[in-house]
């Protein structure tokens, strides 16, 4: 019956082997795992090892015997399995050659518990196949076809396992060796849909119960939230005032008032309270300042006593590292032992590494401090104009932000004039002459913002107009800084070294041609445009070069100073008839020489 297969135990198994072959009895004991007993509850075999599951001398195998929920340890992959002859109410299952491969499975699907049987002997029945796989575990349903194959569903996808190790065996029914009664089992991973599903919703499940895990971890370690803000009244806000008088409470009454003013809690009511709060919030800047120039204080002084501490270890350094050196010298290093001369040696090394590594940080220390000094000292004009121009820029912001916040309020108006007008139709006749006097008075209003808006956006545009002139006077001054410096790079510098024509500064700047520095930057510049072009320029031609740089320069001007410098400039005519050009050329070598 099926409640006799279904607790097949060892008594079946030994029905089917008889006690005279003590060895065999044995082998197959150790391949379930189990210590063979005698019929007087004796082990058979002494050298049995139950903390192993095997007996000693007999390789370790796998099985899945009739009648046992329990898997012994895993074969190695090298030993072969031995499997022994499995005997049931109905049938007997003989092992499959052990030098033979093992049967070829298929991929198992996911959440498999359904197996295939095939190779059933055509006169097998349900029940048989019962007696046989219901000692895998328990057997959920069975689909047998008429083509000698089944479909079998157990509880657990371990029991799968158990029922794969029988695939191999050859079956046979009773002791009939009819053709019909006999079949090679061959067992494999079935997919169905059963399992699939119920995998799918196991892994969902487990899915869920990971992200219940990972919320509770992250709401374990979130910051707790902050208390909700009140809403605005005039009692809140007399609390809120007080509190932002008091250096204690004042982060938290900031934190209020920041969160009613975006709200949108200002308006005409309650402007006066929220300007008062933000007064008061203002009055604590001072104060601010006060702690932080303290603390900075704190710091430098910590700065310098850790200066003093380490100047003073470096000290004691040097000592040492004396100590050392003065132990090295031959009057006493002779009377040391070779052992303690090492440990003396060893010791200065270390001291030595950790005396300059000492000395890098404090003298890093006092770089910093001096590079500091320098940056406070120095003042680059450069900086200066970036300061400006920066001035220019945050001032144009302002007025950006400025005229946002009167179109803004531009807008508000705009919206309480309709309002208006929407009450005025709605209203009795005896409040029309009191709100044609608001609606009066709002258009007034709105036209002194209008006018308003008008000033300061032309301001703005001049105040641009201003910043795009100091960008390009900017530019013009850096232009003129590279051709200086090109100039002092290409015209060598002439100097007077004879004693005999020697002569006063003042005498030498009275009979000087160049009468302005203005003149000298011009007399420069001419001379470097002039020697890149050695084959002459017209006045008009240089005259265009120079109102790149300076607008203010006119022709006859660049002229006059030219013809008097007839040492250093001289005219060419080039051409015949129409074509007759007037140039000037660079002649200040040829003059120095004839000088």
């Amino acid at each position: 019956s099926a409640d006799g297969g279904r607790n097949l135990s060892l008594d079946s198994i030994s029905m089917g082997l008889p006690m005279s072959d003590p060895a065999a009895w044995a082998t197959a004991m150790n391949n379930l795992g189990m210590a063979p007993m005698g019929m007087t509850g004796q082990p058979l075999l002494p050298d049995f090892d139950p903390a192993l599951g095997m007996m000693t001398g007999i390789p370790p195998i796998n099985p899945m015997m009739p009648g046992l929920g329990i898997v012994p340890p895993p074969i190695p992959p090298d030993m072969p399995a031995v499997k022994e002859i499995i005997h049931c109410k109905s049938c007997t299952l003989f092992p499959p050659n052990p030098h033979l491969p093992p049967p070829a499975t298929r991929e198992r699907p996911p959440g498999c518990k359904t197996v295939f049987v095939g190779g059933l002997p055509e006169n097998g029945t349900e029940q048989i196949i019962m007696e046989v796989f219901e000692q895998c575990g328990e057997v959920i349903a069975i689909r047998k076809s008429k083509k000698n194959f089944c479909h079998i569903r157990f509880a657990e996808e371990f029991m799968v396992d158990k029922a794969l190790y029988l695939s191999g065996y050859r079956i046979r029914l009773g002791s009939s060796t009819d053709k019909k009664d006999t079949g090679r089992l061959h067992v494999d991973f079935a997919q169905a849909r059963d399992d699939l599903y119920e995998w799918e919703c196991k892994q969902r499940m487990l899915a869920r119960e990971e992200r219940h895990r990972r919320r509770l971890e992250e709401e374990r370690f979130h910051p707790p939230s902050p208390p909700p803000v009140v809403h605005y009244s005039d009692h809140e806000c007399s609390i809120v005032a007080e509190k932002l008088k008091d250096d204690t409470k004042f982060s938290e009454a900031v934190q209020t008032l920041l969160t009613w003013i975006e709200r949108g809690e200002v308006n005409r009511r309650t402007a006066n309270n929220f300007y008062s709060m933000i007064q008061s919030a203002n009055s604590h800047i001072r104060r601010l300042v006060n702690e932080k120039a303290a603390h900075e204080k704190e710091m430098e002084e910590a700065k310098e006593k850790f200066k003093l501490a380490l100047s003073g270890i470096l000290v004691q350094f040097e000592q040492i590292v004396a100590v050392y050196h003065s132990a090295s010298k031959q009057k006493a290093w002779d009377h040391f032992t070779k052992a303690q001369r090492k440990n003396i040696s060893v010791w200065c090394k270390q001291a030595e590494e950790i005396r300059n590594i000492h000395n890098d940080e404090l003298m890093g220390i006092r770089r910093e401090e001096e590079m500091e000094m320098s940056d406070e000292e120095i003042e680059d004009p450069s900086e200066m104009k970036e300061t400006e121009e920066s001035a220019l820029v945050s001032q144009v912001e302002a007025l950006k932000e400025e005229n946002d916040s009167l179109r803004w309020q531009l807008d508000a108006y705009r919206n309480e004039v309709e309002l208006l007008k929407q009450e005025h139709g709605k209203a009795s006749r005896d409040e029309d002459t009191t709100k044609e006097q608001q609606l009066k008075l709002l258009q007034q209003a709105l036209q002194g913002m209008q006018q308003h808006l008008l000033k300061v956006q032309d301001e703005y545009k001049k105040r641009e107009a201003e910043l795009e002139k100091v960008k390009e006077d900017k530019l013009k001054i850096e232009t003129l800084l590279e051709t200086l410096k090109e100039q002092e790079s290409s015209v060598p510098r002439v100097c007077a070294c004879s004693q005999e024509k020697e002569c006063p500064v003042d005498k030498t700047m009275s009979n000087s041609p160049v009468k302005s520095e203005r003149e000298a930057l011009l007399v420069g510049i001419i001379s470097t445009f002039l020697h890149v072009h050695p084959f002459g320029a017209s006045i008009e031609y240089i005259c265009s070069y120079l109102q790149r740089l300076d607008s203010k320069i006119c022709t006859t001007e660049v002229e006059v100073l030219m013809t008097r410098l007839q040492t250093t400039f001289k005219q060419e005519l080039s051409g015949v008839g129409a074509s007759l050009e007037k140039k000037w050329k660079f002649c200040g070598f040829d003059g120095l020489k004839m000088t």
